[in-house]
């Protein structure tokens, strides 16, 4: 897996950048996400399980003191008229009570506790799902989206998820459940009185279906342009340099300012509109809460109730109302994670690539043969870019690949590493097509060294070693001498172990000497340089073409290279014009010829020599 992200980190980087962000967008419905949800929940069945009935057997408990309250009052009026008072049964009475409180809250705190685990468990699944999601879908599909808008929906949208499902959703149930345990208990106690007290709620769930309704819209867009900010943030700060240097701040900072003005409006409105709820909830509890006294003294006027039974009402109006105050808040919350929980399902629904059952997983390279059998391949359908491109490269050649930018060239590289599929024709590796491997196992072959350099947080170690975990110290000192780095490493104060981060930086030139070290200890049959030396000044360069010339000994090679010095010992250049190959040789042959590889090399020294 590990060697799979490096491949994946390094091409997207190549290739990728903001294309848009939005082709993830899909027409999904709250329900349906709700769902999915609950279909990761399967795997916490018990601690759910446990969750319910810890809620409901607290709720219960709690709504059965009303009753025992009822009992105790009308002990007490019935002492005053009598002038003799039943203390023990009184007592009795409300130690009985104070345990069942004592318990419910202690049932409460179980599924606090159980929740939060439960919660973190279902958001650590979909966090791996993701993660895995991201090694499984075409490369293709994650150069259609921003870097940020993946990360929003890993962070953000997923920690949306978790509260709700901490919080929210237990916060519902909890008051689900109350509501129906009160309203029984209510009948149980003295129906008509229950009537009056539940009349006044039916007004409120009315007006919550009709917020609900409004305020879904507002939050799903809430989401997406919370990806689609973090997305320009993170391309502007990636690319900052050459935004100041092409005096671009006013139009990143305009485009900020219209998706922060779309994430403000958005986020407004969702929240005024479910703010509204809990005002309105909290209006129609106290309106039942004085229909209930008024009606009740009304009625233990006439005689028809106790005095105790207006006091358990009383309770239980008071018990009634918090469902309804806490069914407006957890709405709001469980709406919000719907909309992450929308996002996050799109992208765990994407296509991906095809399946590698049955396929070769310990393929090795004996002679390191690779031969294109007329490759046509294009990143669009509507765009062609390699029309018909066959070539055999013979074990242990140094094959260059050069021209024009958007001839081609990298695209060869990203199919022979089967980043991307051809669309017709086949690669083959000693005489095994690519496609009858495991792309881990095609990519295990190569050897790797790209224009944009690539390095993780760690020790300069570890990054040397990552394609090559059984790598010896000396191994690694040995390549970093051949790349001309061992000195400099020498001199840091914790040698090869100090460590890259934001407090410790690199030039570009030494960034690149690094991955050329690190292709270097892989030790891989096959290598492949992408403008390997596009970063590194000339006298650097011819050290590094001398590693080169050593690494690349007993192995197939292909150099891709703007610098036509580096290619000029390449036992065989391919010259490729918008996507085919126009001429191929020996240097020497293809400057005889005075063909297109000579306007390249004349335009490059010829003309640098009359400057």
């Amino acid at each position: 897996m590990a060697k799979d992200q490096y491949s994946l980190g390094q091409v997207t980087m190549r290739t990728g950048g903001m294309r848009g962000g939005r082709a993830m967008e899909k027409p999904h419905d709250f329900k349906s996400a709700w769902k999915q949800i609950l279909q990761y929940g399967r795997a916490y069945r018990l601690q759910i399980f446990v969750i319910l009935f810890s809620a409901t057997t607290a709720v219960l408990l709690n709504l059965f003191g009303p009753n025992r309250l009822k009992y105790i009052t009308d002990e007490v009026v019935k002492g005053m008229d009598t002038g003799s008072m039943n203390m023990p049964a009184v007592i009795r009475t409300g130690i009985l009570v104070a345990g069942m409180y004592l318990l419910s809250a202690g049932l409460m705190y179980l599924q606090s506790f159980l929740t939060t685990r439960t919660s973190t468990g279902i958001t650590h699944d979909m966090r791996r799902d993701i993660s895995r999601k991201i090694n499984s879908i075409p490369l293709s599909r994650l150069d259609s989206s921003s870097f940020g808008d993946l990360l929003s929906r890993v962070t953000n949208d997923v920690d949306t998820i978790s509260e709700s499902l901490s919080m929210s959703a237990m916060q519902m149930i909890r008051g689900i459940v109350t509501f129906i345990g009160c309203t029984v208990a209510m009948m149980i106690t003295h129906v008509p009185l229950a009537i009056v007290a539940l009349g006044s709620s039916i007004l409120g769930f009315l007006f919550m279906n009709v917020i609900i309704r409004r305020s879904q819209k507002y939050f799903v867009l809430r989401q997406r342009y919370l990806g689609e900010m973090n997305g320009h943030i993170e391309e502007m700060y990636a690319g900052h340099i050459i935004v100041k240097s092409y005096n671009g701040e006013d139009d990143s900072v305009e485009r900020f300012e219209d998706i922060n003005e779309k994430l403000y409006v958005n986020n407004y409105m969702s929240q005024f509109l479910s703010g509204m709820m809990m005002p309105f909830m909290e209006l129609v509890a106290n309106l039942g809460y004085l229909a209930v006294c008024v009606a009740g003294a009304m009625m233990t006027a006439r005689g028809m109730i106790s005095f105790g039974t207006i006091i358990a009402f009383i309770v239980y109006v008071k018990i009634f109302t918090q469902p309804l105050g806490m069914v407006a808040q957890a709405v709001t919350a469980l709406q919000s994670g719907a909309a992450a929980a929308e996002r996050v399902f799109m992208f765990l629904g994407e296509e991906e690539m095809d399946p590698e059952t049955g396929k070769q997983k310990d393929f090795t390279a004996e002679k390191g043969e690779v031969a294109f059998d007329h490759i046509r391949f294009g990143y669009t359908p509507e765009r062609t870019i390699i029309h018909d491109f066959s070539f055999t490269a013979r074990p242990g050649m140094k094959v260059a690949i050069v021209g024009p930018t958007g001839a081609g060239k990298t695209t060869i590289v990203n199919l022979l590493m089967r980043f991307y599929e051809v669309d017709s024709g086949s690669i083959s590796i000693d005489g095994t097509k690519i496609t009858d491997m495991t792309r881990a196992n095609v990519r295990d072959l190569f050897g790797m060294v790209l224009q944009d350099t690539w390095l993780f947080e760690g020790s300069i170690r570890d990054n040397l070693i990552y394609g090559n975990q059984d790598a010896t110290d000396q191994d690694v000192v040995n390549a970093c001498k051949k790349v001309g780095l061992h000195r400099f490493i020498s001199s840091l104060r914790d040698g090869y172990d100090t460590v890259i981060n934001d407090a410790f930086s690199l030039s570009s030139g030494q960034r690149q000497l690094m991955t050329i070290a690190r292709a270097m200890i892989s030790n891989r049959p096959l290598l492949i340089l992408d403008e390997a030396t596009s970063s590194v000044d000339t006298r650097t360069e011819q050290i590094v073409q001398d590693a080169m010339d050593d690494l690349t000994k007993g192995r197939t090679s292909f150099t891709i290279a703007h610098r036509l010095s580096t290619i000029r010992g390449a036992d065989v250049i391919l010259v490729m014009q918008d996507g085919d190959i126009v001429e191929q040789g020996d240097h020497e042959s293809l400057l005889k010829k005075g063909g297109f590889y000579a306007e390249l090399w004349n335009s490059q020294f010829v003309n640098a020599q009359a400057i």
